[in-house]
């Protein structure tokens, strides 16, 4: 299974680059991962919320192919525990060759792409900034993989 994380802006923090690194290699041994970020260029950029959502909906829809299972990490989405996110990837890896979940940029995202995606997932009803997201989303997903194959790193 191929699973990819898209995120928009840059990670500013060494802790947080270090920290995912770190799960990134370790989820190598249980699916194909990969990260792709999205950067809005400067003449994209506008004080307006809504062009910006949907500029970045646009440079978004351009990284994701119509085979991809769309997740977006929205705060308004379904909360999971730990055991019941290892489900919901065990279920889809069943039936997905590919999962694509996307941390949206400060405003969230653009309507296209709320009607583009299958999924939406929260982390958590607290408000994180998409630099911290990367690193909290990699760990859950290096957790949910080692509930799925029974291995000893999430304790009830």
């Amino acid at each position: 299974m191929k699973i990819t994380l898209i995120q928009t802006g840059k990670t500013h923090f060494d802790f947080v680059d270090e920290g995912f690194d770190m799960f990134a290699k370790r989820l190598k041994h249980y699916c194909k991962f990969e990260t792709q970020l999205i950067e809005l260029p400067t003449k994209l950029k506008s004080s307006d919320i809504e062009i910006i959502k949907k500029n970045e909906g646009e440079l978004l829809m351009k990284k994701i192919s119509s085979t991809d299972f769309l997740v977006l990490l929205d705060e308004n989405g379904k909360e999971f525990h730990s055991k019941d996110f290892a489900i919901f990837i065990q279920k889809q890896s069943l039936h997905q060759a590919s999962l694509t979940f996307v941390i949206g940029g400060a405003y969230g995202f653009s309507k296209d792409i709320y009607e583009r995606a299958n999924a939406k997932v929260s982390l958590s009803k607290m408000t994180f900034s998409h630099q911290l997201i990367r690193l909290i989303f990699a760990e859950q997903l290096y957790r949910a993989f080692t509930i799925i194959k029974g291995e000893p790193y999430h304790h009830e």
